[in-house]
């Protein structure tokens, strides 16, 4: 499923439909009053021809469109992705995966889903603060031997806790057959208790791209477009959940082959 995401000048059509979207509309007015006061300008995403570690997600292997983003985390068994939880139902198996996908090529092939691990708070109750998912993929024959997706394309760490200020670059590939990813380099920020960014054009199908932090020690994922929202109302601001010690708990059950997770079918986003 993917987070329904409003391109900004959207959301006054929007209200006259949907009643709840009144008190979304507020806060994005406070918001840009806000950033207007500070003398901020919210910046515009790019298309970039994408990187290995990050790529698009397709519902299964004869789907034609992509619907959400994921990324490589580096595991022992090197075969771990992250998106958001919202972007899995069921068991997760068949879901594929294509890194550094662009131009509707996939230069590192298609990988398949094997199983989904899912925090306690989304299994039971769908709780935003539990919006990330760890997938894990089979290997593949390549040159006659068998190889893992982390062999193939690399993987980023899974990072540390997300401060206000700090500055994360994010990739996401908006849903549809050919499209290409884009990414922006920004700051976080907090919304009731949610890490946030402003920058637009992360619509539907940039759930569960990775918020990277460049740091001495190389690239860490720090979160993940969902959380709040499934990840936001409007194309210009988007949330992560917090990737704590709930996520790296998940992590480890994933990294390990532990047993997996069936996910519930993702409900409304609330906007």
């Amino acid at each position: 499923m993917l987070a329904r995401k409003l391109p900004t000048l959207a959301v006054g059509a929007a209200l006259a439909l949907l009643l709840p979207a009144a008190a979304l509309a507020i806060h994005q007015r406070a918001q840009a009053s806000a950033h207007a006061a500070a003398g901020e300008r919210i910046p515009t995403s790019s298309p970039t021809t994408g990187v290995p570690e990050v790529g698009a997600v397709f519902a299964g292997a004869s789907s034609a469109e992509h619907e959400c983003t994921a990324s490589v985390v580096d595991s022992p068994h090197g075969d771990v992705l992250l998106t958001a939880a919202h972007c899995v139902s069921g068991s997760g198996a068949g879901m594929v995966f294509a890194p550094g996908y662009h131009d509707g090529i996939s230069p590192d092939g298609h990988w398949t889903v094997t199983a989904a691990h899912l925090a306690p708070g989304w299994l039971a109750s769908q709780d935003p603060r539990d919006d990330f998912a760890f997938l894990t993929v089979a290997p593949r024959m390549i040159g006659g031997r068998e190889v893992t997706i982390e062999q193939v394309t690399g993987a980023y760490q899974l990072g540390a806790t997300l401060r206000s200020g700090e500055a994360i670059t994010v990739i996401g590939y908006p849903a549809g057959s050919d499209d290409d990813a884009i990414t922006c380099p920004t700051t976080v920020y907090f919304t009731r208790g949610f890490p946030s960014f402003d920058c637009r054009g992360f619509v539907d199908g940039t759930s569960g791209g990775p918020w990277l932090a460049h740091t001495a020690h190389g690239t860490t994922i720090v979160g993940v477009i969902g959380g709040l929202n499934q990840g936001g109302c409007v194309d210009s601001t988007s949330y992560s959940s917090l990737l704590a010690r709930t996520a790296q708990a998940v992590y480890a059950r994933a990294a390990s082959h532990a047993s997996a997770d069936t996910a519930p079918s993702p409900g409304g986003d609330g906007c």
